[in-house]
């Protein structure tokens, strides 16, 4: 079951600041950085690819376990299919690119979200990477890939629903925890920190029901442009902040 809020309230009352093992990325602005340029988009995605390598380095040396990002939402079926499949291209890429070095360094990969719809090498090539890395468990990379957070809430629903009808649970046995079990993220913790770059002030239908306690940090940085040094700033930031999940700090007026 995805681990909710209630471990860290205990911490949160007894004065200690909980820790931080998750982070989640809306990897936004590819797209502006390569107009910026006069470059096409594609060559914005591109280099955000680069960027999510530089990322998912720069977590393991800063101590983050749980990394996961949101690269393909159910609603960018809208834009352009040239641009479609170019994000398509890049995934395949970077699994293909990638894998053998993800395995070896104990990162188990994870794609969440829906898989119909998605090109058959494409669904092949997901479940290969988590096939294959389904022992590691160094490092936690999670791609939102063809997901939104509504989407996710309604299809659990389904799934509790079903379960209560089948008599595989009772409908007083649903409680927050037991519902997490039947979302994405299910065996997750849920994020410590959320992280949007591009200078833009909203969720975009994203971890919904996980982010319900995750401090948000909003950066100007293009994600083309996004580093370590960009992820010390926004650990920073949350570091300074107060995380009472409710609860009344010990000594608050």
């Amino acid at each position: 079951m995805s681990a909710g809020p209630a471990s860290d309230v205990t911490n949160v009352v007894s004065g200690q600041q909980p820790g931080l093992s998750h982070v989640a990325i809306i990897m936004d602005g590819n797209g502006r950085w390569a107009k910026a340029r006069g470059l096409p988009r594609a060559a914005g995605h591109e280099r955000g690819v680069e960027a999510l390598r530089r990322t998912v380095e720069a977590a393991g040396n800063l101590g983050i376990r749980y990394l996961t990002v949101f690269s393909f939402s159910t609603e960018n079926w809208r834009r352009p299919a040239a641009e479609v499949n170019a994000l398509f291209s890049l995934l395949k890429a970077y699994v293909q690119r990638d894998l053998s070095r993800l395995k070896r360094e104990g990162v188990r990969v994870r794609i969440i979200g829906l898989r119909d719809g998605l090109p058959a090498d494409v669904a092949a090539l997901v479940d290969k990477a988590e096939r294959e890395t389904a022992a590691n468990d160094t490092f936690f990379l999670t791609i939102a890939f063809n997901y939104g957070g509504r989407e996710e809430i309604a299809r659990a629903a389904r799934g509790v629903a079903e379960a209560v009808a089948e008599g595989r649970m009772k409908a007083e046995e649903v409680t927050e925890a037991t519902f997490s079990g039947f979302l994405d993220t299910d065996g997750m913790p849920d994020p410590d920190l959320l992280i949007r770059t591009s200078g833009e002030y909203r969720l975009s239908n994203f971890l919904l029901w996980q982010c319900a306690y995750s401090e948000l940090v909003f950066m100007d940085v293009l994600w083309p442009d996004f580093d370590q040094a960009c992820l010390e700033d926004a650990l920073t930031k949350y570091r300074e902040r107060e995380r009472r999940f409710g609860a009344v700090l010990p000594g608050a007026v």
